[in-house]
């Protein structure tokens, strides 16, 4: 018995590269049919039989994980591991891996590339060519501005160090943050309420939070005027009052990669000093297909062993 659930509704549409590896090691895969993510009952019916799943992020819960005995591995395609009972997965013996490296470019860039658009306009230009309208959008320059990164893992690692490298200061919090890196990448280490009160730009990459980490006290701290990047996860920041602050522009402008709810389609669409995406960051094609291959790999290597 050597069947895979590979759960995510995208993988392989880039290249055959995850099924190609898992044929090679003799397993028989079953795909996921619906085009979106599964829920608990899908999940139990697709994987009845399987030993290994690769996982999106699908609810791997006790009641899944109690309906598939024979389930030995769930490997991640990605980072976040808040969809999977890790403790529930531990007790059962079910080992859970995941692709830490695969997204981090993916992330960093958009990061940089949601940040220039915002301050710039771009979108709201693009969407004036296409209305057939020569409309000059007036925006802001991103040199001089403080960049404030919350969360200092790969990720904030990276998009300090992308920052750094186009000129800007960057200031950085996390409590477990890497002082001989930070030394290192000219990155000055400070409090969170530091932090907040003194960035132009504050862009988080912080893990899923039980409650917002940035709130309505928080965003009143923070600079009148400065700008808001969150492409970590949804509910790190307060949406209502962040939509509070861009709507009286306390807060000049938020770009937006990650929603409380998702699919989005509040009223956050319906301002224009916002960048809305999809909760695309992982979407660039080689970090994708990288993420497939490692959670691939990842299944293959720990199924060997057990």
């Amino acid at each position: 018995m050597n069947k895979i659930l590979t759960s995510p509704s995208s993988i392989g549409q880039i290249s055959s590269a995850p099924f190609d590896l898992l044929n090679e090691h003799g397993y028989e895969y079953i795909n996921n049919p619906y085009g979106r993510k599964l829920t608990e009952d899908e999940v139990i019916d697709l994987a009845k039989d399987c030993i290994g799943i690769v996982a999106g992020v699908e609810p791997l819960t006790p009641y899944v994980m109690d309906n598939l005995p024979n389930l030995k591995c769930i490997s991640r395609v990605g980072v976040g591991l808040d969809s999977v009972d890790l403790e529930y997965a531990k007790k059962k013996g079910i080992v859970v891996t995941y692709t830490p490296d695969g997204p981090t470019r993916a992330v960093a860039e958009l990061t940089l590339g949601m940040t220039l658009s915002l301050l710039r306009r771009i979108p709201q230009a693009h969407r004036d060519m296409r209305n057939h309208k020569w409309g000059k959008q007036i925006g802001n320059l991103l040199f001089g501005k403080r960049i404030g990164v919350l969360g200092l893992g790969r990720i904030g690692r990276l998009v300090s160090e992308l920052f750094r490298g186009l000129g800007n200061p960057v200031m950085g919090f996390d409590p477990y943050a890497d002082s001989s890196w930070a030394k290192e990448n000219n990155v000055d280490l400070v409090d969170f309420d530091e932090l907040i009160k003194s960035c132009d730009i504050l862009t988080i990459h912080v893990p899923p939070s039980d409650s917002p980490i940035i709130g309505k006290t928080e965003l009143a701290l923070m600079k009148k005027g400065s700008f808001l990047i969150n492409i970590s996860r949804g509910g790190i920041v307060d949406e209502g009052a962040m939509l509070e602050a861009l709507v009286s522009n306390s807060l000049a402008g938020a770009a937006i990669d990650v929603f409380d709810q998702e699919p989005y389609s509040g009223p956050l669409c319906d301002l224009d000093n916002v960048v809305l995406t999809p909760h695309l960051g992982s979407y660039a094609k080689e970090g994708k297909l990288k993420m497939e291959v490692d959670a691939v790999q990842n299944l293959i290597d720990v199924l060997k062993n057990v």
